[in-house]
């Protein structure tokens, strides 16, 4: 299948016909589905219940967004992770093991997986480069050469070690030990994937069975719509207009994340610069690669394999996919070329909005 556009990004499409009930001779509409919006994460989130009214479950969702930002933030000064940080760039804990709530270890975990799975190109401990650029500023700015080398030797997931608490000591905080200052964690990739997969959780406990969770274009389903036809997930063109959309896919109680070079970039002396950042030079990654869309069980490992992917290239991150159980991918090439993991294609196949 060739695309038209040169990237995708994920839109979700609410398309909700509603099937009406027949009850002593009456045509009734199922209730409408209670929604919130707000902004948490530095992006938009959106929680969508469809057989429930209760409008507390909302209230709780965004607690939970709330309480796992203070967590999981880079850029909040009082979150756990900037503290840590902090921590790490005294010369006197280099070595000293660090404590961390159960929260943020599982997350670094999760992290330390995909970096070693990846040997590197995906790296949870960019920070010190990640930290030099950024693309959310009103005039972005490319950081100059001698900072970026300088940051180089400080990023290497093999530097870092994870200890659970201690089996003499169940109650005792798993600690993080950095090999040498100025270190630093950067999990913002998988921190969202995490968060809907917790707001899943709760909701599945609350008896909900039909939701859609939307994290800054990374969508979770719960279940199936009411009348038991799935959602549609919207494949939108990148760089144009919100409600451009090139196909569809139906998804039942999955998720669907993409990365791309078309979420946080701009352009400096010609040069067109992304968030992607290839740990080994501090740049962008150049791979011909536009997106990666990963479809799984899981909101955080969709988030940890497209970024995963997108930093192997196409030839690799299609492997790594084909050789896991129960996910699915695509690529998108500069040259609009779309390629898909074995099986995709019979499983999700990408159609067009009739």
């Amino acid at each position: 299948m060739r695309g038209r556009s040169k990237a995708i990004s994920i839109c979700l499409l609410f398309l909700l016909c509603l099937p009406l009930l027949s009850f002593s001779g009456c045509r009734l509409r199922q209730p409408q589905p209670i929604t919130r919006t707000s902004f948490h994460l530095n992006t938009v989130v959106t929680i969508t219940i469809y057989d429930s009214q209760d409008t507390t479950l909302l209230d709780e969702c965004m607690a939970l967004c709330e309480t796992y930002e203070a967590i999981f933030s880079r850029t909040r000064e009082d979150s756990q992770l900037a503290r840590l940080n902090a921590q790490a760039s005294i010369p006197e804990n280099a070595g000293q093991p660090l404590p961390l709530s159960q929260e943020l270890a599982s997350l670094i975990e999760i992290g330390l997986h995909y970096s070693e799975l990846s040997e590197g190109a995906f790296d949870v401990t960019i920070a010190p480069l990640s930290s030099l650029w950024d693309f959310t500023a009103e005039n972005p700015r490319v950081p100059k050469k001698e900072a970026l080398e300088a940051a180089l030797p400080l990023v290497d997931y093999r530097q870092v070690s994870l200890s659970a608490p201690s089996p003499d000591n169940p109650s005792s905080a798993p600690c993080i030990t950095f090999s040498q200052p100025g270190m630093g964690l950067d999990p913002g990739a998988l921190a969202k994937g995490y968060i809907a997969d917790r707001i899943k959780e709760y909701l599945l406990s609350k008896g909900v069975r039909s939701a859609l969770i939307d994290l800054g274009g990374n969508i979770l389903c719960v279940g199936e719509k009411p009348g038991g036809s799935p959602f549609l997930i919207g494949i939108q063109r990148p760089f144009a207009d919100r409600n451009e959309i090139i196909g569809y896919l139906d998804i039942r109680d999955l998720s669907v994340v993409s990365s791309g070079i078309y979420e946080r970039c701009f352009e400096a002396d010609g040069h067109f610069y992304h968030h992607l950042l290839n740990p080994k030079t501090g740049y962008p990654y150049e791979n011909r690669l536009v997106s990666v869309t990963i479809v799984c069980e899981k909101s955080v490992d969709g988030d940890g394999l497209s970024t995963t992917c997108f930093a192997l290239g196409l030839e690799e991150g299609l492997a790594l996919l084909n050789s896991l159980a129960n996910v699915h991918g695509i690529f998108i090439t500069e040259d609009s070329e779309i390629y898909y993991t074995e099986g995709f294609e019979e499983a999700f196949s990408l159609r067009e909005i009739p």
